[in-house]
């Protein structure tokens, strides 16, 4: 997206957030109401606004005054504004509210292997003696199938449409890819994407966990503020690989959780080395970057993964290699990686002190 539509998208959401949602009084993307917000080439904007199901026509005048307000922007010349009711599913069938720790894995950028550490991180912390699950919501790429080795199978659904996670190396899991057809083009509108994370969010009976690792597509666009605008984090994970290119992203990917006020639990270097056989590293991509962006940004560096040909090997045969090889070195690694994390939402949890003037 060129600069000017960014510009255009920013002005959309700038005027929509000062109409004040009647329910929490909150402007309407503050609120989490507005989804699927999109500028195109020709001042062409649409947008979707999501009312609770049992107020929707409470919201049909909002709708047309949210229409209005776009409209009136300088540089739009089309709206298209759509509402819709999501229906809230049973607390006690499905959804997110008796998880513990909802962590998110994420980077600004694809190709890191983020979709790899994410899974072998929840192997990780299910290593740890925690309830784990692990949610895939790259909807345009997921990954989950292959890395967890389940193949063609499907999920079933239970009373009021919840689906239920499929087992698979001690994890509850799920992903948009259990769903559709391996061989099928994710050609998915912003609506559409952001409507098939909802779905995943609520309405999969993920029980009591410990611990859900969410792993998010590459980027900073809807489907990550959805995410966060509808879940309540423990916290963010950023993967990046060591060389300039990736860092950039990284950059923008802690300035969303900072501005949306999730806690970062750390950075992970991905790929940061291959080591030889006589012992030499190499820095294919780069040394240190993810670590010093880290320290630049104040969070804190959880370590490093090496290229490794034996986590390759696993993952291409659907057997994460913390779950198939727990003492392998680089199964350690991502041990201890789920260790510091966990000590960081202890530590984010932990109430400040109170400060009393007299």
């Amino acid at each position: 997206m060129n600069n000017r539509l960014v510009e255009l998208e920013d002005a959309v959401k700038a005027r929509l957030d000062a109409i004040n949602d009647p329910l929490t009084g909150k402007g309407l993307f503050t609120a989490g109401r507005v989804l699927g917000l999109q500028a195109r080439d020709g001042g062409k904007v649409s947008f979707t606004i999501e009312a609770p199901a049992d107020m929707a026509a409470a919201y049909g005048p909002l709708r047309d005054e949210a229409e209005s307000a776009a409209r009136a922007l300088r540089g739009v010349t089309s709206v298209m504004a759509v509402l819709t009711a999501h229906e809230a599913k049973p607390e006690a069938a499905g959804g997110v509210r008796r998880v513990k720790h909802i962590i998110a894995v994420a980077s600004a950028k694809g190709g890191v292997g983020k979709s790899t550490v994410a899974v072998n991180l929840a192997c990780a912390f299910a290593s740890l003696g925690l309830k784990t699950g692990l949610l895939d919501l790259d909807v345009y790429g997921p990954s989950a199938p292959i890395l967890l080795g389940t193949g063609a199978r499907k999920p079933e659904m239970g009373e009021n449409k919840i689906l239920t996670p499929l087992d698979a190396h001690g994890l509850k899991t799920m992903s948009i890819g259990y769903l559709v057809e391996a061989s099928s083009a994710m050609i998915w509108r912003g609506a559409m994407a952001t409507s098939a994370v909802r779905q995943m969010i609520d309405e999969v009976a993920w029980g009591d966990l410990d611990v859900l690792l969410l792993d998010l597509p590459p980027g900073t666009g809807d489907v990550q503020l959805t995410l966060l605008q509808r879940v309540p984090l423990a916290g963010a994970i950023i993967v990046s690989t060591p060389q300039e290119m990736a860092l950039a992203d990284v950059r923008r990917g802690l300035a969303m959780f900072e501005k949306t006020r999730a806690p970062i639990l750390g950075v992970v270097e991905n790929m940061a080395y291959f080591e030889a056989p006589d012992g030499t590293r190499m820095h294919i991509f780069g040394e240190g970057g993810a670590k010093r962006i880290a320290l630049e940004a104040g969070a804190p560096f959880l370590g490093e993964i090496p290229l490794s040909v034996r986590l390759r090997e696993a993952s291409d045969a659907g057997a994460p290699l913390v779950a198939a090889a727990p003492d392998h070195p680089v199964s350690t690694r991502f041990i201890e990686i789920a260790r510091s994390a966990g000590a960081n939402i202890a530590r984010l949890a932990k109430p400040g002190p109170t400060i009393r003037f007299s």
